[in-house]
């Protein structure tokens, strides 16, 4: 079974400005996921990405790269695109789509999705963490879903999984049939909170500086 994995990394992140890219611990933060990759279980490690420098940088790390057509990297688009335009142009059975935000993705992650998949158990995996309910409010200060005048104990919720980000892995069937990350018969690889924090904004770089000096 052929299986490779594309690091989507466009450049203009706006949040926080090259974050693809910022140093993290003296390395590149797309660089933890590269590194993740080429360690598992896939056959070739790839980037997407519309940026000469995240080309450069990624393709020092190890990694080959599928130039991103511009119109595939704005703030609005979706990754399913560049996942498409990936599927289109290589030969593989299974895809491991990772997204480059989360620096705690190891290579134990990916291959346990790999073997989920392998399994035949499964059409799509992703990974998640479990998580309990708190009370959530709206930007209007409305709670959302429960009662200030009844409010639930959390025991008393249901637990549920978040996606993480940390990476999806579908076939090269079902991409190009339904033109999305996750489709059919839908597993879970479940990472723990600890791992599961990812970099969209300086908060959480400025956390994640803190948990790894």
């Amino acid at each position: 079974m052929l299986i490779k994995s594309l690091i989507t990394a466009r450049g203009g992140s706006k949040s926080v400005p090259k974050k693809n890219i910022i140093p993290l611990k003296g390395k590149p933060l797309i660089s933890y996921s590269i590194l993740a990759s080429l360690e598992s279980n896939v056959s070739e490690t790839w980037v997407s990405t519309e940026d000469k420098e995240i080309k450069k940088i990624s393709m020092k790390w190890g990694a080959k790269v599928i130039d991103r057509p511009k119109e595939f990297a704005t703030d609005t688009i979706l990754n399913e695109p560049s996942l498409i335009q990936f599927a289109d142009q290589e030969k593989f059975d299974l895809l491991v789509f990772i997204q480059p935000t989360g620096p705690f993705i190891t290579s134990k992650y990916i291959n346990e999705g790999i073997n989920m998949m392998i399994s035949g158990n499964y059409d799509s995996v992703f990974t998640a963490t479990k998580k309990h309910w708190v009370p959530t409010w709206d930007k209007n200060i409305n709670p959302i879903e429960w009662d200030i005048y009844s409010r639930p104990r959390r025991q008393d919720r249901d637990e549920y999984y978040e996606e993480t980000g940390m990476f999806y892995i579908t076939s090269k069937e079902r991409l190009l049939n339904t033109g999305i990350r996750y489709s059919g018969k839908i597993g879970i690889v479940k990472i723990p909170s600890y791992d599961s924090l990812q970099i969209d904004s300086r908060e959480d770089l400025e956390l994640i500086e803190k948990i790894i000096s």
